[in-house]
């Protein structure tokens, strides 16, 4: 699914055995962004309804923040990391199982 050799950016290589597999790189990425998104979020909506903010309010636009960070950074990175190019994909990453 990465987009890399879509613009030409892949040489078809493996990536090194020691590197971490694309699915820990997309859920650690998501993670971080995901409380960065939070705050954010909640940020702007205290700068958005200033003293008339309310508890639920302020929670629901956090979680839309770590929801649109989290997915919007895990994307990226599926997209135009090398850890998540095809082959390295097939090589490294532990299989799901149902």
């Amino acid at each position: 699914m990465s987009l890399r050799q879509f613009f030409g950016l892949s040489n078809g290589e493996l990536m090194r055995p020691d590197a971490k597999p694309c699915s820990a790189m997309m859920r650690q990425t998501a993670s971080i962004f995901g409380i960065g998104g939070a705050l954010v979020f909640w940020t702007f909506s205290k700068v958005h309804y200033g003293p008339r903010i309310t508890f639920p309010r302020a929670v629901r636009w956090g979680l839309c923040g770590a929801v649109t960070g989290s997915s919007s950074t895990a994307l990226l990175v599926r997209l135009f990391s090398t850890e998540c190019e095809p082959q390295n994909v097939a090589a490294y990453d532990k299989p799901t199982s149902p």
